[in-house]
């Protein structure tokens, strides 16, 4: 018996038999519509994951990480977002932040995060917009207090990083700001992880709140933290392996791009199939409209053009990683802008589905509106947001200083 290839899959196509998240695709899936509606990933879906090689992907061999190229850890992004793109969203974070941990700490600090990867351990990174967490030095050690935020997956996490700005002893910041960065075990006495995170998409992100309470850290476990001009410090500082010389938010923008992609391909085939066998009024078929097919064959050319773009961005950075080049601003700006305007089209190409499918898709709910909410907030991210990318880039060509972020 011939087996019937979906339409879709020839133009979006899937191989998931070498991921490493194979073997708890099924299980995020059937928690997906839980998750949505508790807005927290299953204890079960999260143990599934913690400890595995999927943690592992960013790290280098000398960590002991398996070491993906960054073509396969969007495919690992695509597949799970394809499922619970909440899920989907907090791993994407840990394997970011992850990346930048290692290039800010560096090689004095790599028996810490060795034993991070050999755990298999989760890490976060709350340090979003209305951050204030402050140090103040009392002999070897630096005693924090503030509350950082935007910590997505923070309450499935067992590490957060957290950047301090140093005080005197009146518990102002010394000038010029001396800011440093450390991470810190979410089972520490005086961390609190609020749940905070009420958004209309990505429920179960956990994009939570932290609050550190007179949390004590050996300053040897800390190192100073060079903020906005990251991608330029890691060209040239010491780096525990080459890939770690590729800038984070870089990289980010990939991964989210992988991520959009997965969200979309799913609706598209749902909304095909459903499509398929629907009847509108008076009796007709929905599949033989023209504008249904119309709009669902852009949809389509929209997802597998901008899959191919991202994909492309991917192999030039895993071509650099492999043969020691060190990236310059032309690079960092070229994946940056190849993800916007791929995640532009894919956000057509949602827009599309939506159409199509006409008010049956919102008096229905279900699968697509689910996948409709957690997509909107992926070209909303500030990363690969097109007013900033575009601000930049615009910058960039006509020879003006680009702003910090």
């Amino acid at each position: 018996m011939v087996t019937q290839i979906d339409p879709v899959d020839i133009f979006l196509p899937v191989n998931e038999t070498d991921l490493f998240s194979a073997p708890f695709l099924e299980k995020l899936a059937d928690q997906a519509q839980l998750a949505d509606e508790t807005r927290t990933v299953s204890s079960s879906a999260i143990e599934a994951i913690r400890g595995t090689d999927f943690m592992r992907m960013a790290a280098s061999t000398n960590l002991g990480g398996t070491e993906q190229s960054v073509l396969h850890m969007g495919r690992e992004l695509e597949a799970i977002a394809s499922r619970c793109p909440s899920t989907a969203w907090t791993l994407w974070n840990h394997l970011c932040v992850f990346h930048l941990f290692v290039g800010t700490l560096g090689p004095d600090h790599i028996s810490l995060l060795k034993e991070i990867v050999e755990a298999g351990q989760w890490v976060s990174f709350p340090a979003g917009a209305g951050s204030n967490v402050y140090g103040q030095i009392e002999g070897g050690e630096a005693v924090l207090n503030g509350t950082a935020s935007w910590g997505t997956g923070s309450r499935y996490a067992d590490h957060c990083g957290v950047v301090f700005a140093v005080t005197d002893e009146s518990g102002h910041p010394i000038r010029p700001m001396d800011l440093r960065f450390t991470i810190i075990p979410t089972s520490t006495d005086g961390v609190k992880i609020d749940p905070t995170w009420d958004g209309s998409g990505l429920r179960a992100s956990a994009t939570d709140d932290v609050h550190y309470s007179n949390v004590r850290v050996q300053l040897s476990r800390c190192v100073s933290w060079f903020g906005a001009n990251r991608a330029e410090s890691l060209r040239t500082v010491p780096v525990i392996h080459h890939r770690y010389r590729e800038d984070w938010v870089g990289l980010s923008d990939l991964f989210l791009g992988w991520m959009a992609t997965g969200v979309v391909r799913m609706a598209l085939k749902e909304a095909c199939a459903s499509v398929r066998s629907r009847r509108i009024l008076m009796g007709g078929k929905m599949v033989e409209r023209p504008t249904v097919q119309i709009n669902l064959g852009k949809a389509t050319a929209l997802a597998s053009s901008a899959r191919a773009a991202i994909e492309t961005a991917c192999n030039e950075v895993d071509h650099r990683i492999k043969d020691h080049q060190v990236p310059n601003e032309s690079d960092y700006f070229r994946q940056m802008s190849i993800v916007s305007m791929a995640v532009n089209q894919l956000s057509e190409a949602m827009q599309l589905l939506e159409k199509s499918q006409g008010g049956t898709s919102l008096r229905e709910g279900g699968n697509f509106e689910r996948r409709y909410r957690d997509f909107r907030a992926m070209p909303l991210h500030i990363n690969v947001h097109e007013d900033r990318v575009n601000h930049q880039l615009g910058r960039y060509v006509l020879g003006i200083d680009r702003e910090p972020f």
